[in-house]
């Protein structure tokens, strides 16, 4: 089985920019606001996790049965086991590739932005 890698952090409510050694920012003239494409990433996280998991959970699910003495009486049944088998180490690769692709975007992506809006100018 596979580890998920990190997901990316969303705003905190009282997250700020960050502050540097030198003082509250790098230059002054200009505001920080989150970065709207990291954003788009806890998102995306956010939104394929569920449908993941329900498809996880269905898989387990029907393979349990499958494995069930129960359900088979049939040497056939272990083909079908076989293919249950398969299909989940297919989806545990197939969420690995989703979830890493999106945690190494948001890794490589800054979450605070300069903006110039809201930032004092010399004329109105």
């Amino acid at each position: 089985m596979y580890a998920d890698p990190p997901a990316p952090r969303a705003k905190g409510r009282d997250e700020v920019p960050p502050i540097t050694s030198t003082g509250p920012l790098e230059d002054p003239q200009r505001a920080w606001r989150f970065n709207p494409d990291y954003e788009r990433l806890v998102v995306a996280w956010n939104t394929v996790m569920p449908h993941l998991e329900t498809l996880k959970t269905t898989l387990d699910k029907a393979y349990a049965m499958a494995r069930s003495p129960q359900t088979w009486d049939a040497p056939v049944g272990e083909r079908y086991v076989e293919d249950l088998r398969e299909w989940r180490d297919r989806l545990a690769r197939y969420r690995l590739s989703v979830l890493t692709t999106i945690s190494d975007e948001a890794s490589d992506t800054p979450r605070w932005v300069q903006t110039t809006a809201n930032a004092p100018h010399a004329f109105p």
